[in-house]
């Protein structure tokens, strides 16, 4: 959240009151930016600093890389078969939460996406309920993702397709043979972006990716790796006009 907007203390205070509804007024008290535990015993103390900091970690970090937190993958295993539309939107929002651990995840989806188009009827047909249990499946033993290192390039794999993209940031082992995943990220197009040109589309999930991975790539020297010439065209071309300009 940006510093100094009208509504920032109003907003922070919806989001603990969400967060922390079942501590505030027993473990912990929340007033506009101060938070505090009030605990009558140091062993308290420490169990309620535990419980507090465990609301707010998204996943668990360790000398193996960066793990999904076991609970929240429970909860997706767990949850029954979408029937309405709002089911399915809490579905796909539960699951795009981890999305960073999820190859082509966008690609995996496309088919839930179809009952959630305006003036359809929701229908959970065969596809669908075929990536239902695909994505289950694969978190049965989730990916765990590696930490970037210091002075080592990095490698973006690229693929852009007609209704989506995707892209896996890596890096080679110390050992220099294996690759190793760093983050995944996937993106399904607008109808406003597939009428771009297989160029337009391209150049523009590759702005998408860079955006989303600045941190990693203002550090490190990134590789690019893409199944077209595209972007080959791009570095060749003096002169760019239209959009690509």
């Amino acid at each position: 959240m940006s510093f100094g907007l009208k509504n920032a203390g109003e907003t922070y205070q919806q989001a603990m009151v969400t967060l922390f509804h079942d501590m505030m007024h027993k473990e912990i008290e929340v007033y506009v930016d101060d938070m505090i535990a009030k605990s009558k015993t140091l062993e308290q103390y420490i169990e309620d600093l535990r419980k507090l900091f465990g609301r707010l970690r998204n996943f668990v970090v360790n000398e193996n890389g960066i793990e999904v937190d076991l609970d929240k993958v429970k909860a997706i295993r767990e949850m029954p078969v979408p029937k309405t539309e709002s089911e399915v939107r809490r579905f796909l929002g539960q699951v795009n939460f981890i999305a960073r651990f999820i190859s082509q995840l966008t690609a995996t989806c496309n088919p839930i996406f179809k009952p959630l188009r305006k003036k359809q009827k929701m229908e959970w047909d065969t596809e669908c309920q075929e990536a239902f249990d695909k994505i289950k499946r694969y978190l049965e033993n989730p990916l765990v993702l590696v930490l970037a290192t210091l002075g080592r390039p990095l490698i973006l794999y690229l693929t852009v397709l007609e209704e989506y993209m995707g892209c896996m940031l890596g890096k080679q082992e110390a050992t220099g043979k294996k690759e190793q995943a760093i983050y995944y990220l996937s993106k399904k197009f607008t109808d406003c972006e597939r009428r771009y040109s297989a160029l337009e589309r391209t150049c523009y999930a590759l702005v998408w990716a860079a955006k989303r991975l600045r941190p990693y790539m203002l550090s490190h020297t990134t590789w690019l790796v893409a199944k077209n010439d595209h972007v080959k065209y791009i570095f060749e071309t003096p002169t760019l006009t239209g959009r690509i300009a």
